[in-house]
């Protein structure tokens, strides 16, 4: 049903001023969201002393918004506003957990705080910036995740054989389904406890003991950059590759069976059904897995954070990483929060970017 606009003069006196004690409530509940959340802003800045002692005024304030913005759909839209009131918790939470957080850690970014120091918060403008610019050790983090992202690539390529391994009619098929799934279900901590800290310990590790009876005399599996590298990709690959493999295999059970047969009759081989076939029709699936496992590869930091913390000299560091040792060791809020920021634009940039690319090349392909 298409709605029709009907303007004011054309409808009932009631109607009216519901129309306009709808605008008005949702008018004053945003007056008082700003006026509130502006003396918050003022109080903390130390312009005022209000006394507020947390931010509970502007989080009541907002509530208070919310109950006036859904008042005034019902009294403006009518059947329709009531319908769009199912929405309105869901927009009230994103902006409650996703926009006013990234807003505020901006207006963090553009100041000098540090908590070792006691001068406290106060603004300096561009200064953090200019760090960044001149920071290498962020730079090389951001390098790194270029190899971790290219990782993503072989990742894909081992969870497509397993995929095709698992749909196969092979002996105790759900068996192994279960077992590949297994990392999945833990957590990277643990794995990165379990793998990096034991395992793979360079003294009494199993696998160390194993590489120095095959002749590596100095095992040392995080000592040398490229090697270090090298295991976390490893160790992220183990959690990672079922994601990928599941939802590939999903995509190898969904597909028509009559092409297949079909190819077979015509006496196309084994590779060339894959390559011709199978391959192709799994393109939607396959680039929907690799541009989610790109996103959360982008998230990469505890695996590092607990085997390497980032080294050695950095080779291993990830940007979530070095932004959390900012935090963490060197109490540089204000530089930190610049440091995401930063990163979630550039991550904002690429992941259009890739979207595009990909809906161009679907288009293309189909």
């Amino acid at each position: 049903m298409t709605s029709i606009s009907v303007p004011n003069e054309a409808l009932p006196p009631q109607s009216i001023a519901r129309h306009n004690l709808g605008h008005w409530v949702l008018w004053l509940g945003s007056v008082l969201l700003i006026v509130v959340a502006g003396l918050q802003v003022l109080d903390t800045a130390g312009i005022t002393s209000l006394g507020f002692t947390s931010w509970r005024p502007t989080l009541y304030a907002f509530i208070a918004w919310g109950c006036a913005l859904g008042t005034s759909l019902v009294l403006t839209r009518g059947e329709s506003g009531q319908q769009t009131l199912f929405l309105l918790p869901a927009l009230l939470f994103t902006i409650a957990m996703v926009i006013f957080p990234t807003i505020f850690g901006l207006a963090i970014a553009f100041t000098d705080w540090n908590l070792s120091s006691n001068t406290g918060v106060h603004f300096n403008g561009l200064d953090n910036i200019r760090q960044l610019i001149n920071d290498p050790y962020f730079w090389n983090a951001l390098t790194n995740m270029f190899w971790y992202v290219l990782a993503v690539f072989a990742q894909y390529a081992i969870a497509f054989g397993l995929a095709l391994l698992l749909n196969a009619d092979i002996v105790a098929r759900k068996f192994f389904r279960v077992a590949f799934l297994l990392p999945l279900m833990l957590s990277p901590v643990a794995v990165s406890w379990m793998i990096g800290k034991s395992l793979m310990e360079n003294r009494y590790g199993p696998i160390a003991t194993l590489a120095r009876n095959l002749g590596w005399e100095s095992v040392a599996f995080f000592s040398t950059p490229w090697i270090a590298r090298a295991s976390i990709m490893a160790m992220d690959a183990w959690v990672s590759i079922p994601f990928i493999m599941i939802l590939l295999l999903a995509g190898l059970q969904a597909l028509p069976v009559e092409v297949k047969e079909a190819a077979k009759v015509d006496g196309a081989t084994s590779w060339q059904s894959f390559w011709e076939i199978t391959f192709p029709l799994m393109l939607p699936v396959s680039l929907t897995a690799i541009v989610l496992r790109i996103i959360f590869e982008l998230k990469l930091a505890d695996v590092v954070i607990n085997v390497t913390s980032g080294g050695p000299g950095g080779a291993t560091d990830t940007v979530s990483s070095f932004i959390y040792r900012e935090y963490r060791d060197r109490s540089n809020v204000g530089y930190a929060t610049m440091l995401a920021e930063v990163y979630l634009v550039i991550i904002i940039v690429f992941i259009t970017l890739l979207m595009n690319f990909v809906s161009r090349y679907m288009r293309k392909v189909v």
